[in-house]
């Protein structure tokens, strides 16, 4: 029972036990009567009562910072972004040190980039990247892509032998979900050095022209062809031949020393490469050298048709024309050569189109006011006959230009097949588009004066893998035969 008393003006409350014999167990409390009790006790004590308001306060205030918390990591995670993850080249074959470039994208950078190499079981680790986690403190980050390079193959993955196996590539984002990309393509090991051997034909040069080289490759190889001085020429499968049964469609070039010697090479992306010689006489060619007058009235029409918006008086401009525009132009068609198809389009010699004005590789001094202002090489041949006459394509093919092109005018440049082109420049009307098939004699265009022309006429070439070289060749049957076709498989 509870017993109240009074001591110095104070209530006090006892409880006692009572029972029968023995003292009684005290009672058990429940929460809500010791709450209750807690709140009576309170209302007589300001103390007790701001020491409840305090703990009251203090729940809340942890559960609203457990709150806020789930709240941003929420927030963290719907603002984390994904990883993307790429291969700059195509990776089918390792060898002993084989350059593996990747690229990984995400805004908030990258944490972790890991490479491995799985075969038989067992995992070989060739690469690792990290960078120090912010999973909390990355907004309003802004990384670029990170492109990373390593090395993969036997020299970094001791154990790893020639066979299959497969590459794994792993980018981690550096934001609160840490989103992984991963790439997993299945891979050869091949550590055997490339191997060559050239064909046994004799082969007759002429420097600024083209020749055609047959051999087999073997070994661990991803790349073949011919190179002659600075100068490489991709080769292709023999149509009806395996892979490794190759032929190289080459030129050599006008500004290669003839001394030069020409070798057939195989290489793959350890460095290793293997080359080989094939017989071969090179018949130097003197080529001309001429004077070119510049009037003020020649100027005057090719500069404000090139660059009507240039700076600079006329013979600054031209000269930035001839200069750099030609080197640029010359770039443009060299590239031409990626769109080449892996197929004979042609059929027979090539058609020549008018008479001689100018020849191939002549070089020209340019005059103005009896100062040499400029010299430049003119590759090609300007064939001219009537004002606006037809052109025709000079052999069978695709049309993978047919638009200005800077000093040579309006263009249109036909493909061949396996890297061989003709081009068609100074046009005044363009009769085709890009993609276009066309026959041999078939009309493409008419002869003009546009670009860096004086007077109507066809600036006509023919270039070998971007290589530009004489068409002379190129017009005589019995050379195509001998020095062309009797090389590769009938």
């Amino acid at each position: 029972m509870l017993l109240q008393h009074y001591r110095g003006g104070e209530a006090i409350t006892t409880l006692i036990s009572v029972g029968r014999g023995a003292e009684a167990p005290a009672p058990s409390r429940i929460p809500g009567d010791q709450e209750k009790g807690l709140r009576i006790a309170a209302a007589r004590s300001p103390a007790l009562s701001w020491y409840l308001d305090l703990l009251g306060n203090m729940k809340k205030a942890l559960l609203a910072v457990i709150a806020l918390a789930v709240g941003a990591s929420l927030l963290l995670l719907a603002l984390s972004s994904a990883t993307a993850l790429s291969l700059d080249r195509e990776v089918r074959v390792i060898g002993a040190e084989t350059l593996v470039g990747v690229k990984a994208e995400n805004p908030h950078g990258i944490r972790r980039i890991t490479a491995t190499i799985e075969q038989e079981g067992r995992t070989f680790k060739v690469f690792e990247a990290t960078h120090p986690a912010r999973r909390f403190f990355f907004l309003g980050k802004s990384e670029p892509p990170q492109t990373v390079n390593f090395i993969a193959g036997t020299k970094t993955a001791q154990g790893l032998r020639d066979g299959k196996a497969r590459l794994m590539i792993e980018a981690v984002g550096n934001d609160l979900r840490g989103h992984t990309a991963r790439i997993d393509i299945p891979v050869e090991v091949n550590t055997q050095p490339p191997r060559v051997v050239a064909d046994g034909f004799q082969h007759y040069i002429n420097q600024g022209g083209a020749e055609l080289v047959t051999f087999k490759v073997s070994g661990y190889w991803t790349e073949a062809g011919v190179r002659v001085g600075p100068y490489t020429f991709r080769s292709f499968p023999m149509p009806g031949r395996p892979e490794n049964e190759r032929f190289s469609l080459f030129a050599f070039p006008w500004d290669v020393d003839a001394n030069t010697v020409p070798v057939v090479y195989a290489r793959n992306p350890s460095g290793a490469e293997a080359t080989a010689q094939f017989w071969f006489k090179v018949f130097p060619k003197k080529f001309r050298t001429r004077d070119l007058e510049l009037s003020d009235a020649f100027l005057e029409k090719v500069v404000q048709q090139i660059d009507p918006s240039g700076s600079g008086d006329l013979l600054e401009r031209f000269l930035r024309i001839n200069r750099d525009m030609r080197r640029q132009n010359n770039q443009t068609l060299a590239d031409l050569r990626f769109k080449t198809e892996e197929r004979f389009l042609w059929k027979g010699p090539f058609l020549r189109y008018g008479k001689t004005e100018s020849l191939f590789a002549d070089t020209r001094n340019y005059i103005y006011r009896g100062k040499a202002v400029d010299r430049q090489t003119h590759l090609g041949f300007d064939l001219a006959d009537v004002q606006q006459a037809p052109v025709r394509a000079a052999n069978d093919g695709k049309v993978v230009w047919a638009a200005d092109l800077g000093i040579y005018g309006n263009t249109v440049v036909i493909d061949h097949g396996y890297g061989l082109q003709s081009i068609y420049g100074h046009l005044s009307e363009i009769a085709v588009k890009p993609g276009a098939m066309v026959k041999k004699g078939e009309q493409i265009g008419r002869s003009g004066a546009t670009g860096l022309a004086g007077g109507d006429h066809v600036h006509f070439s023919m270039q070998v893998d971007g290589v530009q070289v004489t068409p002379v060749e190129w017009w005589d049957e019995h050379w195509i035969q001998d020095r062309i076709l009797s090389k590769l498989p009938s």
